[in-house]
């Protein structure tokens, strides 16, 4: 049994990674066959992310309460049927609206599918396996580009859902057959309707507000709102008796600076395929499956030491491995923000190397502190608690883009003409990113010991 939920677990962190990848190298192509400038080809990918946060933290108690498998299987439904009609969209905002509903399918995924299986295997195996499931991420993110690129540049940016439709097919049939029995380790408690309301309108209110904060007074209003409605969620969830998210798990240090951790990293880090791709296609001229190769440099290095790096966190505190994960991040991220049209591009696959080795050392030794960290009651709501704050630092990342590319690009479509905005937009986007990641490296390293922790439970 346990060898099929890690098997329906892996193909779907997979995809979701896979798509998010590959569809980085499509984005020129998407832009020039709907004509979309620079600011709604930035939504084309940061829709997906608002629409995952504002629902990840609802489902994954809903999966709690209900069932993880019922949620589960519901959102690798939704994920496949969007994958479709997303590839048949006639038009830019056609698009988006279908990947809005394809992130409301990833929601319910992220926010099920790691307490599934941390709830299957012991805790002297949950490293282990935590670090295959992060290591499908990668192989998802290192197929991505390559995959990617070369759908795009021989058959076009619509096969990349058509393929992804495929795969959903594929988690389906393993969910539906494969998968016995029913994962609860909550009853008789209820659902924090309110709460989840105040939660998904405040989260995706914050979100649209900063991406958009060049807008004018609306998007400031929007924004100022998701502030209002978040402190109104806070409160709800101090009032109420079965909130929707355990604040009182923050007063444990390992578990609130762990996802501070990763808030930080992934928000100084996301973005980092979707510049490069522009940079690489845009700025020097090559094609989407060239661009792809070049890609690959860093998730394959993701891929291949995330269950080295898993193992290790079973015996090496993940505050030491996941803190110097985070430092060769920064400084891999400052020298993106040094880079220029004319840097060699053996120095640029290089320096993805160096990324690649940062994130793999940091990604699943804090996934396993963040686990560790709860008592087993509560791995669904830490399971949607960490992907949430994967999916809204990536949200903010491309958040922070969007804002740059507003500053520089305006309205402008991303073309070679633009390539010099582009770059300006790129190094203020790294040089940010890098400033991030060397202050996470502080609440990584003031975590505590989770050995220690464990020994108290």
């Amino acid at each position: 049994m346990k060898k099929y939920v890690l098997l329906a677990a892996t193909l779907a962190s997979f995809l979701t990674p896979f798509m998010g990848s590959a569809i980085n190298l499509a984005i020129p192509s998407i832009g020039r066959e709907f004509h979309l400038d620079a600011m709604m080809l930035n939504w084309i990918v940061t829709s997906y992310l608002l629409a995952s946060c504002a629902f990840l933290l609802p489902f994954g108690r809903a999966g709690d309460l209900y069932g993880r498998k019922k949620v589960f299987l519901a959102g690798i439904v939704a994920y496949t049927v969007f994958s479709l009609l997303s590839g048949l969209a006639t038009s830019g905002q056609a698009l988006l609206i279908f990947r809005v509903l394809h992130g409301i399918g990833g929601a319910m995924i992220f926010g099920t599918g790691m307490a599934i299986l941390t709830a299957a295997f012991p805790p002297q195996e949950r490293g282990k396996v935590l670090g295959i499931n992060v290591a499908a991420v990668y192989t998802g993110l290192s197929l991505g580009p390559v995959l990617g690129g070369f759908l795009t540049h021989n058959l076009g940016w619509r096969y990349i859902f058509f393929l992804n439709f495929i795969l959903g097919l594929i988690v389906l049939l393993v969910t539906l057959f494969k998968l016995k029995g029913e994962w609860r380790d909550v009853r008789g408690e209820k659902y924090d309707l309110a709460g989840a309301f105040l939660y998904t309108l405040g989260m995706a209110s914050f979100m649209y507000g900063i991406a958009s904060v060049n807008a004018g007074t609306l998007a400031h209003m929007i924004l100022a709102l998701g502030l209002l409605l978040m402190v109104m969620f806070v409160r709800q969830e101090l009032r109420f008796s079965f909130p929707l998210l355990n604040l009182s798990l923050f007063r444990n240090l390992i578990f609130a600076f762990s996802n501070l951790a990763a808030l930080i990293h992934y928000s100084a880090t996301f973005a980092v395929g979707y510049l490069l791709s522009l940079y690489l296609q845009v700025t020097r001229g090559l094609d989407a499956q060239v661009a792809g190769f070049i890609l690959l440099a860093q998730p394959v290095l993701m891929a291949l030491l995330s269950p080295l790096a898993g193992r290790l966190s079973d015996r090496v505190e993940p505050r030491v491995l996941a803190s110097l994960g985070m430092a060769l991040s920064a400084a891999g991220l400052f020298f993106f923000s040094l880079i220029t049209s004319t840097t060699p591009l053996w120095v640029i696959v290089g320096n993805l190397v160096l990324l690649g080795i940062g994130f793999a050392l940091f990604s699943s030794p804090n996934t396993n502190a963040v686990m560790s960290a709860v008592e087993k009651r509560y791995y669904g709501v830490a399971s949607a608690t960490l992907g949430t704050m994967r999916l809204v630092g990536q949200a903010l990342s491309m958040a922070l883009v969007t804002l740059f590319f507003g500053l520089y690009l305006k309205g402008r479509a991303i073309t070679p003409e633009a390539g010099t905005l582009l770059m300006k937009s790129m190094d203020l986007s790294f040089l940010l990113f890098a400033v991030l990641c060397a202050c996470g490296i502080y609440f990584s390293l003031a975590r505590g010991e989770v050995r220690a922790k464990q020994g108290e439970r």
